[in-house]
């Protein structure tokens, strides 16, 4: 805007009687990007994809441990790439739900739809965000480089159009999410892409992102409905509590499963099982689905579920 404009606008502010003694201040360029990754919530989000990956690594270890500061920095690397992908996840969702978004008391001020960043601006954004994590990702073997890709594509990148298509997008974003568990647990252990264990495990998280996922959908139940987005939220209506109870108790089984099968002694029942469970029960009984604080927080909360688990699975290698 030319100084002659913006006088010109000053002229006809003083001649209405209404002048704005306080503009908004500008934001640097890079604040919308920065936004656009939801790295202004970090680190929520980022954390449900890294504890699954995590999580994964140290159980197909098994008897293989690494030194402590060997794991450190794996799990540092880990929580590098969880962070690349869930953020360029979430700038695959705005690009696809720019409309939707401006229809929902939350999401309207993202930067695609206040404008802060141009579509042309989100596109590269995204490709230099995947360029990024496959360059990360192309250092590990080739079993657990074909699982991560699967992770990217399709799992991640279709996951915003599920919320047209199905009333499940939850469970869709559960295998998203949580895909980092195979792909982790095979550049441990490349031969055991045929275990069960892995799997059921795998399929037990998808439970888990079912249960965070439809509580953290519970703050925009009615702008979804009249916007037209469909969610588990939406789905299980009066009965979110009971229904999701069921989902969490299939997690906890397969921590069980995948425990036994891999050897796990007493102090990961005693922390992660039951201290997952434990957690579990809390957010279920205290959540109130009718208050979006709350929901936000007990979303927010499963990011510490994670340490629980874990803490269970180091124990057993390094106190047990």
């Amino acid at each position: 805007m030319s100084s002659a404009s913006v006088a010109s606008q000053e002229k006809q502010s003083l001649l209405s009687g209404t002048v704005n003694a306080s503009p908004k201040p500008l934001q640097p360029w890079w604040r919308g990007y920065w936004e656009l990754a939801r790295m202004h919530k970090f680190p929520a989000g980022s954390m449900l994809v890294f504890w699954p990956t995590a999580w994964g690594y140290v159980m197909a270890l098994r008897d293989n441990r690494p030194e402590p500061l060997q794991l450190a920095y794996i799990m540092a690397v880990f929580f590098v790439a969880s962070t690349l992908l869930h953020s360029a996840a979430c700038t695959i969702n705005d690009i696809c739900d720019r409309d939707f978004d401006a229809k929902v008391e939350r999401c309207k001020n993202r930067p695609l739809v206040a404008g802060t960043v141009s579509m042309f601006g989100a596109w590269v954004f995204l490709f230099l965000q995947v360029a990024a994590f496959f360059w990360m990702l192309s250092y590990t073997n080739k079993e657990a480089f074909l699982c991560g890709t699967f992770g990217v594509f399709p799992l991640h990148a279709f996951y915003p159009l599920m919320k047209r298509w199905t009333n499940w997008p939850q469970a869709w974003l559960g295998f998203a999410m949580n895909w980092g568990l195979p792909t982790a647990w095979l550049m441990a252990a490349p031969n055991d892409w045929q275990f069960a264990p892995m799997w059921a495990f795998t399929i037990g998280t998808v439970s888990w992102t079912i249960v965070y996922d439809t509580i953290y959908a519970c703050q925009d139940r009615k702008d979804d409905v009249k916007a037209g987005v469909k969610s588990t939220a939406v789905l299980f209506g009066d009965y979110v509590k009971p229904i999701l109870s069921c989902f969490a108790a299939a997690f906890i089984a397969s921590l069980i499963y995948a425990g036994v099968t891999t050897g796990q002694g007493w102090i990961y029942y005693a922390v992660s099982v039951a201290g997952c469970a434990g957690h579990l029960l809390w957010q279920l009984i205290t959540l109130d689905t009718e208050d979006p604080q709350d929901c936000w927080n007990k979303f927010d909360s499963n990011g510490y579920l994670g340490y629980v688990v874990f803490a269970g699975l180091l124990g057993g290698w390094y106190i047990y």
